[in-house]
């Protein structure tokens, strides 16, 4: 693991308003700042209430943002974005509309293509526009980081971009806007905001400067998740969760995923499978892998969920596979309706996740991958 003295750069949004009702903040910001033309880019449901930021002056709504989306659905954006001719873009809903509004910042009006910036550290600059951020869920973490993904249709592959010219200006997160989602989606989103902070906590590049960020939000993640999917309405279980999902964020810029993200991205790609579900189904079998490896901060990550374990990697997949299954999140690729003929093309896709993969603490061979998705079947 990386030693105290490693080098690190650490970014936030300039602003982060925090809190239950703080959503109408946002327009008061935007009034403040001049901001006069304004593109929402969100999805259908969280376009019904977009009155809730209190925005000013002209309003322009992208409702069409789907999940994982495509480079397809990314054109359609950036379409509206040169309509709109916006001075201010929000992203308004989960990952998907975030990552979204940050890769239109930047495209719209640049003269850069999506192949021209994929990658770390491409993008020219931002548009003329001013970015906004103000999530719906708890899981991603988008909000705080730097990074979009988008999947190629042709290759089934995730496409990322990572830029300091997507941060955004101001990121507004109100737990009160995750009461609506449901039970089975609070649990799958929570369990990925806690797998940002266990692969990165568990990570190569793992540091002390992010390490109270990612064992923190573990712990918030098992204090909370099991309230919040009991009762969506409850307004201390959601402002956790949320905390933790930005926690989660500030862990992906300077540390980043490892190997259960790689496992989970094909069954997004390739099935459709959703991603928070996904990482959650994956989510134990990494962990007991890594634990060899990273057997101290494995522990310490047990501990964190208030759950029981010993130190072999039996116990431990008991334990997270317990925590997951308790939450209601089916934990079987074939339920999902992965046909098991497809499990090898799907390590394939998952090992040339090289930037994910070079991350964890324990190698994963192609054969380990392959191994991991026929337990999980």
């Amino acid at each position: 693991m990386t030693s105290l003295n490693a080098p690190i750069t650490i970014v936030r949004p300039d602003i982060i308003e925090f809190g239950v009702g703080v959503a109408g903040k946002l327009g008061k910001w935007a009034k403040d700042q001049g901001f006069a033309r304004i593109l929402v880019i969100s999805d259908a449901f969280n376009a019904s209430r977009v009155g809730i930021l209190e925005l000013p002056g002209d309003v322009t709504v992208f409702s069409e943002v789907k999940p994982e989306p495509d480079t397809d659905n990314l054109d359609l954006v950036l379409a509206a974005a040169d309509k709109a001719q916006a001075d201010l873009i929000v992203g308004f809903g989960g990952g998907s509309a975030m990552d979204l509004a940050k890769l239109a910042s930047v495209l719209s009006g640049s003269g850069q293509t999506l192949r021209d910036v994929v990658g770390a550290g491409k993008v020219a600059a931002r548009r003329r526009a001013g970015l906004a951020q103000v999530p719906t869920t708890s899981g991603t973490g988008s909000e705080a980081g730097i990074r979009a993904l988008v999947t190629d249709p042709a290759t089934q592959a995730k496409l990322a971009v990572e830029s300091i010219h997507m941060l955004a200006d101001i990121a507004v997160i109100d737990p009160g806007l995750t009461f609506t989602v449901p039970a089975a989606t609070t649990a799958a989103t929570g369990v990925d905001a806690m797998a940002h902070c266990v692969e990165a906590f568990t990570n190569r590049k793992a540091h002390p400067m992010i390490d109270l960020y990612a064992i923190e939000g573990v712990r918030l993640v098992g204090r909370y998740l099991g309230r919040a999917v009991a009762d969506g309405s409850d307004a201390e279980a959601r402002a956790g969760l949320s905390l933790a999902s930005l926690y989660g964020g500030f862990c992906l810029g300077p540390v980043n995923t490892a190997g259960g993200h790689a496992l989970a991205y094909p069954l997004g790609t390739r099935w459709h499978v959703a991603h928070g579900a996904a990482n959650a189904l994956i989510f134990p079998h990494v962990l007991a892998f890594n634990t060899p490896s990273a057997a101290e901060k494995t522990a310490m990550v047990i501990a964190a969920l208030d759950l029981k374990a010993g130190a072999d990697q039996a116990s431990v997949f008991d334990a997270a596979f317990g925590f997951c299954a308790g939450l209601g999140i089916e934990m079987r690729l074939s339920a999902l309706g992965v046909p098991e003929t497809d499990l090898g093309v799907m390590a394939d896709d998952a090992f040339a996740i090289r930037r994910l993969l070079d991350n964890n603490p324990r190698d994963l061979a192609r054969d380990d991958i392959l191994s991991i998705y026929q337990a999980a079947y």
